[in-house]
This record gives C-alpha cells, structure tokens and sequence, in this order.
C-alpha cells in the first residue's frame, strides 16, 4: 500500500531526539530556542515564536489583539477548519469569501466582504501556493479601509487598520516575490505537523513582522509570556542561578513548543532546501507531466512569475464529473492500494458550520472545486516507481468508473 504522507523519520532524527532526552531538557529548552532563531533567519523575518500548533499559535494572535464578540474575521470557504474554528473560540463572527480556480482567497470577494466590525483577514496558502498578499496587503492599507476600521483597543490603534494574519500552514518554504513566506503579512503562522513539509511531530511557528510603531522583538517577548500562561519567566530563565522568582503578568495559555518537539525540526531544517523541497518539486513535475497529457485532467498551478508553492499538497482536478464520481473514483484507488485524500470539505459543508446558517451555494467556485478535487500522495521516501503506480491507479479508476457510467 502506498501511503498518503508517512514523516521522514531517519537516524539523524532519532538521534537528536535521543540527544535531547538525555540533555535533561524536554520541555522549552535550549532547543527550541535555537529552532525559533534558524527558523527567523530562513524567513527573514525579525523574530519568530515556536508553539505546540498552528491552531493555538493563531488563536492566541487574535485574542492578544482583542478578537471578541462584535467583532468579525474574514476566512476562505475552502479551507480546514481550524482557520474558522479559532475566530469562532474568541466569541467573533467567522466572514466566509469564496476562492480562485488556484484555491486562492478571492480577493475581490475580500473587499466585498469588509465593514466596520471586520477586524483581521486570515488568507490560507492552500496546499502550500501563496496568495496574493501584495493586493490583501494593499487593500487593508487603503484610505477606505482604514477610515472603515474601528479600534476597540490600543494595539488596534496602534495598528490602524485591519489585521493580516497568514494561514501558512501548508506554505513553509514557498516563494513570494522572491522572499520566503513570512515576511509579507503582519503575522504568519506555519503548521509543523506530522503531515506537513517540515514536521516537528506537532507544532507550529508564528512569524512576527508587525509595521511601526511596533517593535516585533517585543511583540515576541510579549507572546512568549502569552504562550506560558502569562508567566514572565520560561523554564530556562527560571534555572539561571538565583533567578527562581517569577510572576504571572496576564491570564496566558499553554502553547509552548517542546526541545524534544524542535530537535525534529532542527534536523528537518538543515535538509529542507537541499533534500525536502527538492523531492517534493520532483514529484510534482513527474505528476504535472503525465496528468497534463489527458484532457480531463486540470493540474494544479504550483509556480508563476511571482510566487512558487512549496509543493505540499498535489491538488488534481477532474473535469467534468459529479461529486458521486470523484467518490468513486477516489474509493477504486485505494482498492488499487494507492492512498489518496480530498482538501478540503468546506466550511459550509461541516455540521459545526452548516448549523450556524452558511450555505454551500453561496460558495460556488469553492463548491466545484471541492466536487472534483483528489490530493495525491506526496512525500519524501515516495519512489518513481510508486509515482508510476499513482498515475497509474489514477487513469485506470478514471477510466473505470466513466466507462461504467457510459454504459
């Protein structure tokens, strides 16, 4: 069986995880520290902060900016929900636009959708190809947006407009204008999940690049504390001779990241450009290659003239066919022992959200795009001899269940 996305976990992992365990240090460590720092320097960003995810990373972002009730927040339909499920956590109202042919947040659905109680945007880089921040960007910093803006707190005036958080979950190494993802939104937050490019088992990384009058190395400090329920001291601070004493300045959360946690990520980091992306870009020029020959396939835009994805996810599309089709198609692969996936059922779609009043229709691009959509595997360890046995798989499901249909 072939499967969907299994983690490179070599020697070079275990070892380092070994090493951190026999360090003493499991917890917020020297590790994680050194992680946050190679990680800001491969972004070029000011500081980033390391957390246990993306969902309590982002989450937190909204509530230091004072997301409430009243307030509300624009997210794509077509996403995961966890991009929905932390505006909905802070008491807010979840804004949902449609999206491009590319997966992308539409943009001019953005502007449509912005009042006076909009208070961040949450662009997501679905399968790791970067929206079009430079307009997002452009827009919220626009003379009516500002003038639309209300402030409820002085972060929010400080700000002056409305906030640009980036759901990078998928995006970690991918190409913006020639810049890596990071540096383009006030926040960006990437996923290190079991599933994701780089993983640190669980885990996630805000990037810190607020304008002035912020100072982002403050802005970190800050959230550190935010991160350790408030606590003014980490662990390793506390260990320092004589300097036990701490305080709790605020009602924080727990959301730190581990040293076991980041000595995954320290070891994924290093071979990231040399080895990860490289293969991952290989296989979706093998896929892109045979896929483009058959005329009911729509392979997916992955590299342009200003951004470049970071080949996480192979978003194949199936013209023509009904959701029932795609549903067979997608079951007669695994019976071929391949392992495939769908990103994502829409929001709409969800039962947690269909239950609050949004309707499928009311998204159509994201609604056919959903309908004909199948994710291929993509990883490190996958052959091209398992590649062959994919597109394999896929042509002969297609071909399968529309023969049967035509009969």
């Amino acid at each position: 069986m072939i499967p969907f996305s299994p983690p490179r976990i070599d020697q070079a992992i275990i070892d380092e995880v070994t090493a951190a365990l026999q360090s003493g240090w499991i917890t917020t460590g020297p590790r994680t520290k050194q992680f946050e720092k190679e990680i800001a320097a491969y972004c070029d960003v000011p500081a980033v902060l390391a957390v246990n995810s993306w969902t309590s990373g982002a989450e937190m972002l909204l509530r230091w900016f004072g997301i409430k009730e009243g307030d509300e927040v624009i997210v794509p339909a077509y996403t995961y929900c966890a991009s929905a499920n932390i505006v909905v956590h802070c008491g807010a109202k979840v804004v949902m636009v449609d999206v491009g042919d590319d997966f992308c947040i539409n943009v001019d659905a953005i502007k449509k959708a912005i009042t006076k109680n909009t208070k961040a945007i949450l662009p997501v880089d679905i399968g790791g190809y970067p929206v079009d921040y430079n307009a997002i960007m452009g827009m919220v910093q626009s003379d009516d947006c500002r003038t639309l803006f209300t402030p409820n707190n002085e972060r929010q005036q400080h700000l002056g407009r409305i906030l640009v958080l980036n759901d990078a979950a998928h995006s970690f190494g991918a190409i913006h204008e020639g810049k890596k993802v990071g540096t383009s939104c006030d926040f960006t937050v990437f996923s290190f999940h079991a599933v994701k490019n780089l993983t640190t088992a669980e885990g996630g990384g805000i990037c810190i690049n607020l304008p002035a009058p912020f100072d982002n190395l403050e802005i970190y400090k800050e959230l550190n504390i935010l991160s350790l329920h408030g606590q003014n001291k980490d662990a390793l601070a506390k260990v320092q001779k004589g300097n036990w004493e701490y305080d709790v300045v605020d009602a924080g959360y727990k959301c730190n990241m581990t040293d076991i946690l980041a000595a995954i990520g320290l070891v994924e980091l290093k071979r990231y450009d040399s080895e990860t992306l490289p293969q991952r870009k290989h296989i979706f020029e093998k896929y892109a290659k045979a896929f483009a020959t058959y005329d009911w396939c729509i392979v997916p835009a992955y590299k342009s003239e200003w951004r470049e994805s970071s080949y996480h996810l192979f978003l194949l599309r199936i013209k023509g066919i009904t959701l029932d089709q795609r549903n067979e198609i997608i079951q007669s692969i695994f019976n071929q022992d391949v392992s495939v996936n769908v990103h994502y059922k829409p929001l709409p779609l969800l039962t947690a959200y269909a239950s609050r009043g949004y309707k499928m229709d009311d998204y159509p691009v994201a609604k056919a795009l959903w309908e004909s959509e199948i994710t291929l595997p993509v990883y490190y360890g996958l052959s091209d001899k398992n590649i062959d046995t994919v597109i394999h798989a896929v042509v002969n499901a297609y071909q399968s269940v529309m023969k049967t249909v035509a009969i």
